[in-house]
């Protein structure tokens, strides 16, 4: 089946009830079958709900569909995008290791994974996410992940995932692409040879603004790839805090299995079932708000492109910007998703166009169906210095568009007037 019917029907056969919506499993806590049931359900001997912790009926329908329209085996959910990848990365690495991370990734991302990881004794190793060969200088055998952006936030650049997953197999090396922006109904980088897709289910799989959320799923084969790797060898050792379990010694995935059984169990980063269920709704009609998206942004781009007051324009859909290729080899008909950003002449010009917008809300979410206009150097990007900050392509005069759902032409109306202002 295609992407926009699984992720309308997969992984939901009706219950009892004959509900054709998927419910809401509000709960904390199961009943056992018996004291042996009980048993059975903690040493794996039977699956089934122990606690919403966990695992989750609502929870699990999610789940199963991210992994389907992903094209992973697994996928576990978190409580939110920055959870997600907390967990992927910690899922890999101990005290001494290092990770190589892209120079163009969301601002949280950076903080979390270059300063906050730091005291847990992990090293960041930043790449050039424009050259791959990059990474090759950075990898010794402490190296335990590569992570990057398929479409990154704010610079709007796009990754030649093929060329960054070659390397990763190269050096034997878990490589994890963060797919929150460009989605999975415009690119699957598992198929491109990527091991983890991480999202913030927040931004374009919510759509609305509703409910925080995020994702892991994992590709097919990674217990051979474990089994076979001296890299990392936690997974084919008995975990003392779970009685001697052997990851990959069982036959279920065995990334997101740990995630689950140890992190998720000690850290408790889960999604509610509310939220599940918010983002079960919102997954359905990704396909059409991802197409409407990419077609507002498009035309939004073209009318900041001519302007005289807009410079370093940031869209990959435009046929003059340097990842036009990169773009239409990977995204789905060349869509590029609803995120713009430009330059204008300073920070104060910056802010006097965002204060005169009408529609565009400043908001530092994404992805919502109501387009937010942003200031990532004060904001989002604010805890990296000026001078990273414009290493990494984020000058006090960028400007970053979340286009949203309403109708192009109303749109470039208010930016025309808020940068005629």
């Amino acid at each position: 089946m295609n992407k926009e019917t699984l992720a309308i029907h997969h992984g939901y056969e009706r219950d009892s009830q004959g509900t054709t919506a998927v419910p809401i499993y509000q709960t904390t806590a199961y009943a056992f079958k018996s004291a042996k049931h009980a048993s059975d359900l903690f040493s794996l001997q039977d699956l089934g709900n122990i606690y919403t912790r966990l695992n989750n009926p609502t929870t699990a329908v999610l789940e199963a569909r991210l992994a389907e329209i992903e094209g992973g085996v697994s996928a576990l959910a978190t409580s939110s995008g920055q959870a997600a990848i907390f967990y992927a990365i910690t899922n890999l690495v101990k005290a001494g290791d290092n990770i190589i991370l892209s120079d163009k990734v969301y601002g949280g991302s950076v903080t979390l994974l270059k300063h906050t990881i730091k005291r847990f004794g992990i090293e960041a190793r930043v790449f050039n996410l424009d050259d791959p060969s990059t990474i090759e200088a950075l990898v010794d055998d402490r190296t335990k992940a590569i992570f990057y952006e398929s479409l990154s936030n704010p610079q709007i650049a796009v990754a030649d995932i093929d060329a960054i997953s070659a390397i990763a197999q190269k050096h034997g090396i878990i490589s994890i692409c963060d797919n929150t922006v460009a989605t999975p109904l415009l690119v699957n980088p598992i198929a491109h040879g990527a091991d983890i897709v991480v999202h913030s289910c927040s931004k374009y799989i919510s759509g609305q603004g509703l409910a925080l959320g995020g994702a892991i799923i994992d590709r097919d084969g990674l217990t051979e790839f474990f089994k076979g790797s001296t890299r990392y060898p936690h997974f084919n050792e008995p975990d003392e805090s779970y009685q001697g379990l052997v990851y990959t010694d069982l036959p279920f995935p065995p990334f997101n299995l740990r995630v689950r059984l140890a992190l998720l169990r000690d850290i408790g980063a889960t999604p509610s079932p509310f939220n599940s269920w918010s983002l079960i709704q919102s997954l359905e009609t990704l396909s059409l708000r991802i197409e409407k998206h990419s077609h507002n942004a498009l035309k939004v781009a073209k009318f900041l492109e001519s302007h005289p007051k807009v410079f370093n324009l940031n869209y990959p859909g435009l046929e003059g910007n340097s990842y036009n290729a990169l773009a239409n080899k990977y995204f789905k008909d060349g869509q590029c998703s609803g995120l713009i950003s430009f330059e204008v002449e300073d920070k104060e010009s910056a802010w006097k166009v965002l204060d005169a917008t009408k529609l565009f809300s400043i908001v530092v979410n994404i992805g919502d169906s109501k387009s937010i206009i942003t200031h990532p150097s004060s904001t989002t990007h604010q805890q990296i210095p000026l001078v990273e900050q414009k290493k990494i392509g984020i000058t006090e005069g960028l400007i970053r568009l979340s286009v949203g759902l309403e109708n192009s032409d109303d749109l470039i109306a208010d930016l025309k007037a808020a940068l005629d202002s």
